[in-house]
């Protein structure tokens, strides 16, 4: 009977200081850490995370919304799909430092003006999200991030006690403009790759509250904030820090950039196409190639539009070059005499050539460069094949 009174006790007394353990002291701070780009793609825009400090409770934690689990069953196809699942993850502020400088990567951080009950509910309501019920969400690129969701939980938290000015900018960009930013020196092939998936919407200009889906941004935002203190309005951020710098390495060059292989291409098949129009030839591997692929590809971005939960994908106008029914044209290609209807068929590709030349030069959508000399190519081609018909 003693030694069961003796494990209730201990079983009371273990929650007791489980309970004062979540109670933050007077000593304990909120941060916002923001980290610089990577190597990879993925963290070519940076990263953005919470830090939890309390020196009297040894307490030093990192709440990182920017966490996602390629072993998950459907993994790529989720993503394909525009369902990928991020989690708040945690993990001790020390190990978090560890991977970054090994990342080469530079980290800031930016101590928040709260008072000790605004720190709690920042501790609480991250403590709660963290659980494996509750940290999982639908990740949207520009919309749902790690980044956004800084000022997401502050505001959540804090409500109208805070204001996010967003009066220091002054650029008007699109979305695919910020992109660039991050993208056009170190991941060309990736700017082409997203320049070739994303749509039109992308390019209309972004609100300055959207601009906020980049790390950087929300730094700014916190710098240029206030909470209201007692009536007055003071910084939001207390102290800022750089804490890790990112260490000086060569920059990457390679001179298989997507315009220079393209217009590589390009060439190859318009001196193909010229030695075919000189000899009364056609080469029929060559039309085949160009309808097989540039079908292909119009299906990948049909599919990306019309078969998925992205957002950014939408009024994709790569379709006009990238013409899904060409994979079906690709294999009457192989025909000795070619189709009669393929003459205005091939006149129709033309128009849509100049209709999405014409689409980039009002800046409805604006096109990766390196499709100029696939343009071209494609231009030529089907010219010499109206001209072969006749």
């Amino acid at each position: 009977m003693n030694k069961k009174f003796y494990f209730i006790f201990l079983l009371i007394f273990s929650c007791f200081q489980l309970a004062a353990q979540q109670k933050l002291s007077p000593e304990a701070t909120v941060s916002v850490v923001t980290c610089g780009q990577g190597t990879e793609l993925y963290s070519a825009f940076g990263h953005s995370a919470f830090r939890i400090y309390d020196p009297v409770l040894k307490l030093d934690k990192i709440y990182n919304y920017g966490t996602f689990d390629f072993n998950k069953p459907n993994f790529y196809l989720n993503f394909a799909k525009g369902k990928l699942i991020y989690q708040l993850s945690t993990t001790r502020y020390g190990y978090f430092l560890q991977e970054f400088n090994y990342e080469n990567r530079w980290v800031k951080t930016q101590e928040l003006n709260l008072d000790e009950a605004d720190v709690q509910a920042v501790y609480n309501f991250l403590e709660n999200n963290a659980k494996p019920e509750n940290r999982s969400y639908r990740y949207d690129f520009f919309y749902d991030n790690c980044s956004t969701k800084i000022e997401e939980v502050i505001k959540a938290v804090l409500k109208d006690k805070v204001t996010f000015n967003n009066n220091h900018i002054t650029s008007h960009k699109s979305h695919r403009d910020l992109i660039a930013d991050y993208t056009a020196d170190k991941f060309k092939w990736g700017k082409f790759g997203i320049d070739l998936a994303l749509g039109s919407v992308i390019d209309d200009e972004a609100t300055a509250a959207e601009y906020k889906f980049l790390p950087d941004y929300i730094y700014l935002g916190f710098e240029n904030a206030t909470i209201n203190v007692d009536g007055e309005n003071i910084p939001l951020v207390k102290a800022s820090n750089k804490v890790l710098n990112e260490r000086a390495s060569p920059k990457p060059f390679s001179i298989l950039q997507p315009f220079i292989v393209f217009l590589v291409i390009s060439l190859f098949f318009i001196w193909i196409t010229y030695k075919n129009y000189t000899t009364n030839k056609r080469s029929k591997w060559v039309d085949f190639f160009l309808y097989f692929i540039t079908g292909l590809i119009g299906i990948a971005v049909l599919l990306l539009w019309f078969a998925t939960s992205h957002t950014a994908t939408y009024k994709n106008f790569n379709f006009l070059w990238a013409f899904a029914p060409n994979l079906v044209v690709a294999f009457f290609m192989f025909k000795t005499v070619l189709p009669k209807w393929l003459p205005n068929y091939n006149k129709l590709l033309l128009v849509l050539l100049v209709i999405q030349a014409i689409l980039w030069v009002l800046k409805i959508q604006v096109f990766n460069i390196a499709i100029i000399p696939i343009m071209a190519m494609l231009f030529v081609r089907y010219c010499f094949l109206i001209a072969k018909r006749k």
